[in-house]
């Protein structure tokens, strides 16, 4: 199917613009250092691993029409299911007044909130390239974007649906089983072919910032059921339906951002059928002292709430936890930023600490740092499973 969209896609440009198009890359090499030995002597310890993106987009008929495609790959040293390639985006926009179309691959993200991100549903996570779901499968899609002096709506159809990326056998923050992608189940029978929908509602009043959306089709979220395969255990993913109503909205006031997202969700749980209802929110807020002592520095203080009314097998990680952080930015040529994030788990008392930094070197050069770190982690929950992943990442890379 990507080869028929990248074909489609370019018979729409005229060749006589494929000179005028605009291109850009990067390419980066990744250093991970884990602390401790993995809980599997099957997984790895340190690892390397080069990455490369590119963008490829133009604009013509005055504006009117523009194409996109940014492939995106890496190459892991250890761990063969991290070693892949994505379309993050390969789509064809046609704009008619106020109304924009769009045909192909994209990316999109819904949400306010730092710490989580409950109402953003579109796009499929890609977990091996991290755990905290901000990298992003490419969608297939057709949808509708206009705006008007009530709000933007925006209308999906999603005509084939990605599966959830996990590590293999040798990678590391991964369950204690490995999960078998290749035999995964569907609730649909139409399994991934199924056409998923979503309609999305956003307006600015005044300093309020909200949205309200809807999603049916199939959950994002696979649940995990143990089963054997030939003697060894492995871990199936099982997609529900799902039906979710989602609302946003971010509050302005002088150094305030006040923040929040809820969703309400209607879904199959055959493993547990007294779950298949449930809510969930996030919410606080962001202070951010500007000019700090004088300076051209902003410091912010970020606090936020999390709660989920799943339990049991379907509990996830941020069910009743709270998250406090601060972020730093420096506001210098080198564009120098830091995200300092501690979520704390109110009944188990696990917490979760992320650190994540980045600068620029010169023109074409950025250095970024990152590191994640399971504490006081308690059996029977997910960051059980991490307790010995606590890790230090390096990303240089290479703008051209």
């Amino acid at each position: 199917m990507p080869k028929l969209l990248l074909l489609i896609l370019f018979a729409l440009l005229p060749l006589s613009q494929l000179n005028a198009a605009e291109w850009s890359s990067q390419i980066g090499i990744e250093a991970r250092h884990f602390f401790d030995n993995a809980l599997s002597p099957q997984q790895h310890g340190d690892n390397l691993s080069l990455t490369f993106e590119s963008e490829f987009y133009h604009d013509w008929d005055d504006g009117q029409q523009r194409i996109v495609f940014t492939p995106f790959a890496r190459i892991d040293q250890h761990d063969s299911e991290r070693s892949h390639a994505d379309l993050r985006e390969l789509y064809w926009r046609q704009t008619f007044n106020n109304t924009d179309l769009y045909v192909g691959v994209r990316k999109l993200f819904w949400g306010v909130t730092e710490s989580l991100h409950l109402v953003d549903i579109i796009n499929q996570s890609d977990t091996v390239e991290n755990l905290d779901g901000e990298d992003k499968l490419g969608q297939p899609m057709i949808s509708f974007f206009h705006s008007s002096v009530v709000g933007d709506w925006e209308f999906f159809l999603m005509p084939w649906f990605r599966e959830r990326t996990f590590p293999g056998i040798e990678g590391r923050l991964r369950p204690p089983f490995v999960v078998d992608q290749d035999n995964a189940q569907y609730e649909s029978g139409d399994a991934e072919k199924h056409i998923d929908s979503a309609l999305r509602w956003s307006h600015v009043i005044d300093d309020w910032d909200v949205g309200l959306s809807w999603f049916h089709g199939t959950d994002r979220t696979p649940q995990l059921v143990t089963q054997t395969i030939n003697g060894a255990v492995m871990l199936l993913p099982y997609y529900a339906q799902l039906d979710q109503l989602g609302v946003d909205a971010q509050y302005t006031y002088e150094s305030w951002l006040w923040k929040l997202e809820f969703v309400s969700r209607r879904h199959d749980n055959r493993f547990s059928p007294d779950l298949n209802r449930s809510s969930a929110t996030v919410g606080g807020f962001e202070y951010t002292w500007y000019g700090l002592f004088s300076s051209a520095t902003d410091i912010g203080l970020v606090m936020e709430y999390q709660y989920d009314s799943r339990d049991g097998n379907r509990a996830p990680i941020a069910n009743n936890d709270i998250a406090i952080g601060s972020r730093l930015t420096l506001n210098d040529v080198q564009d120098s930023t830091l995200l300092a994030l501690v979520a704390s788990d109110l009944d188990q008392r696990e917490r979760f600490i992320s650190l994540e930094g980045s600068r620029r070197l010169g023109e074409e050069m950025s250095i970024s740092l990152e590191a994640r770190f399971f504490s006081n982690t308690a059996p029977q929950t997910q960051l059980f499973w991490l307790r010995s992943d606590d890790y230090l990442e390096l990303l240089l890379t290479h703008y051209f």
